[in-house]
């Protein structure tokens, strides 16, 4: 089905509006949003998000309600704030990373959750990629396999290096370290991974990674890690630390480079996904996407301010550099 055809159909559904919980109670549906870091999620995701919804005929504030909650006080938060969205009788729950979806999981077995996951199979929060099962569905980012590639893509941008630091946050499992230690291996690289719980532990990574000597930083993929990326630009700058980030966004504000999806194509890809589920479709049926568009990044100014020059196999591959 062609792309406007799917929103015209979509808009005719949500005019007249057959979706179950409105039908009983006679209440606008409400999406709950469940985000791991301690601010509000920065742009442009839920900017993405809102215009994806309303080009398919759900506008905040007329036909659908939005209820975010966020991680002020840290991680250990989230049941709370899952309890909550629950108790609001939330019609649907998003959620990120892969922590965050197994909470929404312990807090409800019957509403539709949508997580944006790290490694959805490999964290156990659905049973396949083709037949979901349960109540959860939505995008896996393919963040193993990703943070492997971004290995070889800074030891192209940085050459020379031999041993790389790798920021990790312990909730996203053990899969990223998997992948990308193997990928460090047939690169003949040293890999140091640097778990990151707490926003207090960047400095101490930091750190940590000259103190071993480390050439360079990988920031693997996790909400937590991304609601503090510019903590981490600014300590790659103090301690002259070449990093790889997962979105563009992050070179944008200073990052040297980075690789992984498009995010704001991300969001409105969830938001079609959040769409089909309140307008009748059963989560447990619907095939786990992947996103359909990866960019690469660079910021000159970064780079010269570190002293590197940009390989002109990357000036031709980037989607976006930043003079």
């Amino acid at each position: 089905m062609r792309r406007r055809e799917f929103i015209k159909i979509v808009a005719g559904s949500a005019a007249t509006w057959p979706f179950v919980a409105r039908a009983q109670q006679n209440a606008t549906p409400m999406i709950g949003i469940l985000w791991p870091g301690a601010e509000p999620p920065a742009p442009p995701r839920m900017e993405s998000f809102r215009q994806a919804l309303r080009q398919l005929g759900f506008v905040e504030g007329k036909n659908v309600a939005i209820e975010l909650r966020y991680a002020r006080r840290g991680l250990q938060q989230l049941p709370e704030l899952a309890d909550e969205l629950v108790r609001m009788k939330a019609d649907l729950l998003l959620t990120f990373g892969d922590l965050t979806p197994k909470i929404a999981q312990q807090a409800t077995k019957t509403i539709p959750i949508v997580a944006i996951s790290d490694d959805i199979v490999g964290a156990g929060l659905v049973a396949s990629l083709s037949r979901p099962g349960g109540n959860t569905t939505g995008l896996t980012i393919l963040s193993p396999e990703l943070s492997a590639k971004r290995l070889e893509v800074l030891k192209e941008v940085v050459p020379g290096i031999s041993r790389v630091a790798a920021l990790w946050d312990p909730t996203t499992g053990a899969s990223q370290v998997a992948l990308t230690e193997r990928a460090a291996s047939s690169m003949g690289l040293n890999l140091q991974i640097l778990e990151v719980r707490r926003s207090d532990d960047i400095v101490a990574a930091f750190r940590a990674a000259r103190n071993d000597h480390a050439d360079a930083i990988n920031v693997f993929s996790s909400p937590f890690l991304s609601s503090l990326f510019r903590e981490i630009i600014v300590l790659s700058a103090e301690y002259r630390l070449p990093a790889i980030y997962q979105w563009k966004e992050h070179v944008e504000a200073g990052g040297l480079v980075s690789f992984g999806p498009n995010l704001a194509a991300m969001y409105r890809q969830t938001a079609t996904i959040v769409v089909k589920i309140l307008t009748g479709a059963k989560p447990s049926e619907l095939p786990v996407e992947q996103p359909t568009k990866f960019e690469l990044a660079v910021n000159g100014r970064t780079a010269q301010a570190l002293g590197l020059g940009i390989p002109p196999s990357i000036l031709v591959r980037a989607d976006d550099v930043i003079e």
